[in-house]
């Protein structure tokens, strides 16, 4: 309150002033500069222009968009008609606008305009002459400098007076009022006065009635402005909403402190629901990995048991006719060992290898249907069900970079779940195209379909819905298979409906048949075993490096029945001192070695000599990438368990080179 007493106070002293300065501008009016032109200027500007004006928010006052026009009126006829035209503009605008004020403040409104007008007009002079010779210069810096000035000037002058105004009746700070009603109008002046230099400088060139052409410029900045209020008044009526908003949050304090416990007690909640579900889940793995270990201690056991058995029988043998299908029937037991071992690793998907040839899709789907035939013609036909497969080949012979065992083997694993799901018939249908870069292959059904809950389980491993007929391993590792083949599958199902897997691959980017510098190149990188006779072999002197004493005993006993000369290692460090001690032909080393790995140890060898083969022996199947191998430039990856003949041709390919580097050194000599 103590600001406000002072409102009245200062509107009768602008008013005062005002009236003084509208005296001394009417006295010095400069009548001979005046024409018939200016009639048509003052109408717009007194009886257009105030019709046209934009109410501040928060405040009582409204901005008008007559300072173009009042700034055209000070570059063309001089200050004192634009303080004349000024004042009486804002003063028709209050009194006769769309919220008409009293007549008091339409004098405080019209006198301020003129102290605003007269102080622009006075700085422009002090800084730049006569406003009214301005036009006639060249159209330079200082004009536009004197333009600027003006805009400045009008908008501070004008706004500082109305801010005191609206300070002292609002009992507010006079830096925040300004700050926050009256700053982000300047766009008006200056869009004004650039508004007007154009127009003048048009009237200067193309005449007066070019004036006309400012018309529009005025429109765009009045629509701008007014949108830009009107979202001003969006925003303080959001801001209204938000503080009622939180007078309602206060008011609801209560709830809102009930609402909180009761979202602690759900916490509690899922947080124990999550630990269940945790170790429910976990409960879970650890029964899959049972089952997994069950089922693998059962196919080893049995393994075993007929090595075992039959080791033991051919030790009480003295027929040497009568052992050899003994020994015939451990390395068969042996091999299917390996291939337990094998689906294993291709279960847990540690296959990185991506030695890829080109695989004809339409082939492969023909191959499929031949070798299920017997599961979906032969056997259902015997029990007096009728299944059909149909073929729909669309890929135009197009091939994908693959395995072909492996992708035949996924095929082949869902044609017989597409038979089990068809205990009455149906039909199977195998489809192919092309799509994009890649290939499609579809394998639909029409037989019992599946739940959501069984689709979005069919790639889990264990998961099975055949009970004690299946392991639940089939999908998995064919989801593992397409994976490594850089696909994609997706499953449709619907009970009663069928279903239909749709399977993507990339495009094979190569042609089937390799170009002689191709199989140079791919020969050069894999060297092949060549096939040497035992005869013509010379033996070699071979490092073999391992740390189970029974593979190393092994691998020297089947090297040295050919006539090689076989050293013994235990472990990388010892090999390296061998390898500096003497000169080998080769090196034979395992890969999961304490202390120093073989992948260590080739590294290792490489820095010393590059030349001497390598071969690596791993019992990680083939889980080494052809990447590993290019870097520790290894000649040959033997998988255990191996077949002496493996072992034998690899030695007989290292005494081949050696021969070969001997004719070579002797011929150069």
């Amino acid at each position: 309150m103590e600001k406000q007493r002072f409102v009245r106070p200062y509107m009768w002293a602008f008013i005062a002033l005002g009236a003084f300065v509208v005296v001394y501008s009417a006295l010095n009016l400069p009548l001979s500069r005046l024409d018939v032109r200016l009639v048509p200027l003052v109408a717009v500007t007194l009886l257009i222009s105030s019709r046209f004006c934009v109410p501040i928010p928060r405040t009582t006052g409204q901005v008008s968009f007559s300072d173009t026009l009042l700034f055209l009126t000070m570059l063309l006829y001089g200050g004192e008609v634009a303080v004349l035209l000024a004042a009486a503009e804002l003063f028709a605008t209050s009194r006769f606008g769309k919220r008409p004020f009293s007549m008091f403040t339409s004098l405080f409104n019209g006198s301020m305009m003129a102290c605003s007008t007269f102080i622009t007009v006075v700085v422009v002079r002090l800084f730049f002459g006569r406003i009214d010779a301005l036009p006639h210069d060249e159209f330079s810096a200082r004009f536009v400098a004197a333009l600027c000035v003006m805009a400045l000037t009008q908008y501070v002058a004008n706004t500082v007076i109305a801010a005191v105004h609206t300070s002292l009746k609002g009992n507010e700070p006079l830096w925040s009022t300004w700050r926050n009603k009256y700053l982000w109008i300047s766009i008006t002046y200056f869009g004004g006065a650039s508004a007007a230099g154009i127009s003048v400088k048009l009237a200067s060139t193309a005449g007066f009635y070019a004036l006309v052409a400012a018309a529009p410029i005025i429109a765009i900045v009045y629509l701008t402005y007014r949108t830009y209020l009107e979202n001003i008044e969006a925003m303080a009526a959001a801001a209204k909403a938000e503080a009622a908003a939180e007078a309602r949050a206060e008011s609801a304090a209560e709830q809102a402190e009930q609402a909180r416990r009761h979202v602690e007690e759900l916490s509690h909640y899922i947080a124990e629901q999550d630990r269940i579900r945790e170790q429910y889940a976990q409960i879970e793995k650890l029964s899959a990995l049972g089952e997994l270990a069950s089922g693998v201690a059962h196919d080893f056991n049995n393994t075993l048991a007929g090595i075992l058995g039959r080791a033991q029988l051919l030790l009480s043998m003295k027929d040497p006719e009568k052992m050899e299908p003994g020994l015939q029937l451990i390395i068969k037991t042996a091999k299917d060992g390996a291939k337990t071992v094998k689906r294993i690793q291709d279960f847990a998907r540690q296959r990185r290898d991506h030695d890829f040839q080109p695989v004809s899709v339409d082939q492969l789907m023909l191959d499929v249907r031949e070798i299920t035939r017997p599961r979906w013609k032969s056997r259902p036909e015997s029990e007096g069900v009728h299944i059909a497969l149909e073929l729909q080949l669309g890929s135009d012979e197009a091939r994908v970079m693959g395995d072909e065992s492996e992708l035949r083997e996924v095929l082949v694993n869902m044609v017989f779940n597409a038979v089990d799901a068809m205990p009455e018939g149906g039909t199977i249908t195998l489809s192919t195209r092309e799509s994009g870069a890649g290939v499609e292959i579809s394998i639909s059904d029409t037989g019992l379909g599946m739940t959501e809950e069984v689709r979005s389980r069919v790639f889990d491993p264990f998961f099975t819905t055949k009970g004690k007929a299946g392991m639940g391993l089939g999908m998995a590792v064919s989801y593992g298979i397409i994976r490594r083949h850089e696909g994609a599958v997706e499953v449709e199902s619907q009970p009663g409906r069928g279903t239909t897997f749709r399977i993507r691959f990339p495009a094979a980017g190569c042609p089937v048949k390799l170009s002689v510098a191709a199989t140079a190149t791919v020969e050069h990188e894999h060297p092949a075993l060549a096939l040497v006779p035992p005869s013509q072999a010379a033996g070699a002197r071979i490092l073999v490096v391992d740390d189970e004493e029974h593979v190393r005993v092994l691998l020297k006993d089947i090297l040295e029945s050919e006539g090689h000369c076989v050293s013994l290692a235990c472990g990388g460090r010892e090999a390296l001192e061998l390898l500096g001690a003497s000169a080998f032909d080769a090196v034979f080393t395992d890969l999961g070695m304490q202390g120093m790995s073989g992948w260590e140890l080739a590294r290792a060898m490489r820095e010393r000599d590059c030349g001497v083969p390598l071969a690596v022996i791993t019992g990680w199947g083939e889980a080494v990438s052809s990447g590993e191998r290019s870097a520790a430039r290894a000649d040959w990856v033997v998988t255990k368990p191996f077949d002496a003949a493996q072992i034998l041709g690899i030695a007989r390919e290292v005494a081949r080179r050696c021969e070969s580097r001997a004719q070579g050194a002797v011929a150069a000599a």
